[in-house]
């Protein structure tokens, strides 16, 4: 029995042994990855994304503009219904606490429930934050499931097209800011479209659903648009010629007006005639600005998204496979689906893509390999052995006087490696210490490209480093 016992355990060992060696197999199937959709930043990555960044909000200050904050996540029924057909990229998220709720979709639905809230009725806002899409990625052109998005919005009640003006002004200066490359900001007017299914017949109630089609021309040729307008979505063929003859038309100012002498059929139209005249305004405040070069009046733009009710907007680089880097247009009436008396706050606003900014940039980045992923600004370094604690002194020193510095973390560090690791990460400046210069008051300051070394007394050496520092700025 003794035997049979031992036997036993022997098979109950060999069994826990063989679901150990299972789970170690399980544990090296498993590929460490993120989810589809998204990705890690590196260093390097995340120092052009906070330089670019750091671009943009300065041009959004200098338009006058604050800014807030809103959940990364919002009430179901907040989400819903908004966004026409995108609606069903929205991420729904597992109720845990007895509400149901999902992943922002853009910042734009929020910013507006932020207003209908708060009963404000005037600001200028940017914000910058990750939203969240169940979208087909694709990586290479920067088109994540998570990405971030930069907006800048004006409510309140004004003058026409003043507010657009300056949105289409905005854009340009943070593509000409960040050096992006030729691009043409393409803009519309949701009224213009409407005027145009009015005289093609399009019935009321496919109003939306065909702007949808439209809003295809930038990826799909006419005749696939037409194709679904018809096939799926129930259209006349005649009327989608008609709808073709015009969507397939831009231009500038010339185009306006030559559709407002010459089009009969669409200057009857009240809506119509309405969106071209606000076009015109649009590109006569455009020209002021200087802006006549890159805007260009498309009437195949349309944007899908339902809550637009005015001006529509969108700029795309030229060249390459990046394609729209910015949208947005005014709308009207969405504060008014969340305010309890239905009270409308009209707001124009743009959005900027800038994870597609972010790859046509990381590419230039990488054939430049130049860029810095820290801001130190000295680097305190020693001569000879045990002066670990001197380095710690002028450290403090340096820290005291909000000048970004950093040393060794060896207690005897070789000069030459210390020297190397300068010029590896672009540090301008290193204070050397050795005994000679502790005996004397003075720190011996290099300028890392030039190699050119100086004594400087302890007592100037604050000033002097930001002298070095503002004049290598300027180099």
């Amino acid at each position: 029995m003794l035997f049979l016992s031992q036997i036993g355990e022997e098979v109950a060992k060999l069994l826990e042994l063989k679901a150990k060696l299972e789970d170690v197999a399980e544990v090296g199937k498993f590929t460490l990855k993120t989810p589809k959709g998204t990705r890690d930043y590196g260093p390097q990555q995340m120092a052009l994304r906070n330089s670019v960044l750091d671009k943009i909000v300065s041009v959004f200050k200098r338009h006058g503009a604050e800014t807030i904050d809103t959940p990364v996540f919002e009430l179901k029924e907040v989400l819903t219904g908004k966004y026409g057909e995108d609606s069903k990229l929205i991420y729904d998220l597992a109720d845990q606490g007895g509400e149901s709720l999902s992943l922002r979709y853009d910042l734009t639905v929020p910013f507006a429930r932020y207003l209908a809230m708060n009963k404000i009725t005037n600001i200028k806002r940017y914000q910058i934050a990750k939203v969240y899409r169940r979208d087909n990625p694709a990586m290479t052109r920067g088109r994540y499931r998570e990405f971030y998005q930069c907006d800048f919005d004006i409510a309140g009640q004004y003058d026409p097209m003043l507010p657009e003006a300056e949105c289409v002004k905005i854009v340009s200066e943070v593509l000409d800011t960040l050096q992006i490359g030729k691009y043409v900001v393409k803009v519309n007017h949701r009224s213009i479209l409407d005027g145009i299914f009015e005289v093609a017949g399009v019935p009321d109630d496919k109003f939306r659903t065909i702007c949808s089609s439209v809003d295809k021309l930038d990826k799909l040729s006419w005749e696939e648009v037409k194709s679904e307008m018809i096939n799926e979505k129930g259209l006349g063929e005649s009327e989608a010629e008609v709808i073709g003859s015009y969507v397939r038309l831009n231009g500038g100012r010339d185009l306006v007006d030559k559709l407002m002498v010459e089009d009969t059929r669409l200057m009857a139209s009240k809506k119509g005639r309405a969106g071209l005249e606000a076009v015109a305004l649009l590109l006569q405040y455009c020209q002021l600005y200087g802006l006549e070069d890159v805007v260009k009046f498309d009437l195949s733009l349309a944007r899908g998204l339902d809550y637009y009710t005015g001006v529509i907007y969108e700029a795309v680089v030229l060249g390459g496979d990046v394609g729209s880097v910015a949208g947005g247009g005014r709308y009207d009436t969405l504060v008014a689906m969340f305010d309890p008396k239905h009270r409308a706050v009209p707001c124009i606003g743009v959005s900027l893509g800038v994870e597609r900014l972010f790859s046509v940039l990381e590419a230039r980045a990488e054939a430049d390999k130049k860029l810095r992923t820290t801001e130190v600004e000295v680097y305190v370094a020693s001569a000879q052995k045990n002066l670990v604690l001197e380095r710690l002194k002028l450290c403090k020193e340096l820290w005291d006087a909000n000048i970004k510095a950093e040393h060794s973390y060896k207690n005897n560090p070789k000069l030459l490696a210390q020297l190397q690791h300068c010029e590896e990460m672009g540090v301008p400046l290193v204070a050397i210490l050795g005994q000679d210069e502790v005996a004397r008051g003075v720190v011996k300051l290099r300028e890392v490209v030039t190699r050119q070394e100086t004594d400087v007394p302890r007592s100037e050496m604050v000033n002097e480093i930001r002298k070095r520092l503002q004049s290598i700025q300027k180099q």
